[in-house]
């Protein structure tokens, strides 16, 4: 197949927009924490873009798409990204696919910084990524898209990260939670502005995580694009009204904690169902995922941003209603759901999900207790007291009263 033009560019400003998706995420995970916090909480993004991208040129994407080793996971083929250039690779170069593929490697562990936020090691942050990207990411990654993964060989369907992103992010939040503990000192958001700012730049670059795999810029990617808007305003409206229901007010933060389940949850589907459905899931979406925040407060476990209950829960809703809603009248090269009259997708949506969430938590934790054996993995009570931002980094984020006027002369 030769390279498409109009394909290529469409992936190519998709591939910048899934990108854009990960400063957005430290913006709405930064105004979420301590204002002491701030600068630590960003860091756990911005470091994700440069360990995640040497992970995924060197190793990360010959495991993950390299032909497969027994369905689990890719060969060294494309180490050191050997033989990976210009040529096409689905009417677009290869080099591009990677380079799309890439993104959603760096975002996944970010995402996880919801749960260890105000808390960890930056040492430990630094390992945790490098080991969780190859060992956990990378298979799963194999498992649902790469050449005889075992999940896709079966007919799960995962448009965009489903399972692949968020189950994986956010059953691994929930393992992490568990292993460190509670916070010394929770706090309320110190600054929801920047949080709201940040779920626009998230709804904003979901339209290149979701339209970008339809991997051309055709009809697929229009169902996808339009799904992804119509789910996100859905949860947003959803979360808001249980939100009232529940306490008597509906809050920005719900609403951006909202859209973005809805956004969550139609990740899996986003090219499988039409608008009607995708309205219905985030809607479906809101309401669960509201709940699923609340979960954290009967078990006791401190998922402080709510990676869980966002990711984890979302990204489950949403390959099971996949089974549910999935129409071959949408998407001819997709399947029929239990809506359409077939229970065999439900079946692989429930084995790809359950494979998922046990697979990650099982790795997750091992990986933990050996670090944290090895070299810890939380900070001691005074830099938790302190905050991160100068006890690890030695900046802080805000400096209101300013600072000593300085006077160029000649």
């Amino acid at each position: 197949m030769e390279i498409n033009g109009a394909d290529t560019a469409w992936m190519m400003v998709s591939c910048a927009l899934v990108l854009l998706m990960t400063p957005g995420l430290a913006l709405f995970y930064g105004g979420l924490v301590r204002s002491r916090n701030v600068l630590s909480t960003f860091m756990h993004s911005f470091m994700a873009m440069g360990i995640v991208t040497l992970q995924w040129i060197v190793i990360g994407y010959s495991l993950a798409f390299a032909p497969t080793v027994g369905g689990f996971v890719g060969g060294f083929d494309y180490f050191l990204l050997n033989g990976v250039g210009l040529e096409s690779k689905d009417g677009i170069p290869h080099l591009l696919f990677m380079a799309f593929q890439m993104m959603f490697a760096i975002i996944t562990p970010a995402l996880i910084s919801g749960a260890y936020a105000e808390r960890l090691k930056f040492s430990a942050y630094v390992v945790f990524t490098v080991l969780w990207a190859t060992l956990v990411y990378d298979p799963v990654c194999h498992w649902v898209w790469g050449p005889g993964g075992w999940l896709g060989a079966r007919g799960a369907l995962d448009f965009a990260g489903g399972t692949v992103v968020h189950m994986t992010s956010g059953f691994t939040a929930l393992v992490f939670a568990f292993a460190l503990g509670q916070r010394k000192v929770p706090a309320p958001p110190h600054n929801l502005t920047i949080t709201l700012l940040g779920a626009g730049l998230l709804w904003f670059g979901w339209f290149g995580f979701n339209a970008g795999s339809a991997l051309s810029s055709g009809a697929n990617a229009t169902l996808a694009l339009v799904n992804t808007h119509v789910a996100a305003a859905a949860g947003a409206v959803s979360w808001a009204l249980v939100e009232k229901w529940r306490s008597g007010h509906s809050t920005a933060l719900g609403v951006a904690s909202g859209l973005l389940a809805g956004l969550v949850c139609i990740t899996p589907a986003a090219g499988f169902v039409g608008p009607l459905a995708a309205a219905v899931l985030g809607l479906v979406a809101g309401a669960v995922c509201y709940l699923g925040v609340l979960i954290k407060n009967r078990l006791h476990f401190d998922d402080a941003l709510d990676a869980f209950g966002v990711h984890g829960v979302g990204g489950l809703l949403g390959a099971l209603l996949t089974g549910v809603a999935a129409s071959t009248v949408w998407n001819p090269n997709g399947q029929d759901g239990l809506i359409a009259g077939s229970a065999s997708l439900m079946v692989e949506q429930v084995i790809g999900v359950a494979a998922t969430a046990i697979y990650s938590c099982a790795v997750s934790w091992v990986l933990l207790k050996v670090l944290d054996r090895t070299m810890g993995l939380r900070v001691g009570s005074e830099e938790e007291h302190e905050g991160l931002d100068t006890t690890l980094h030695g900046e802080q984020g805000y400096n209101l009263g300013g600072g000593t006027a300085h006077r160029i002369t000649e």
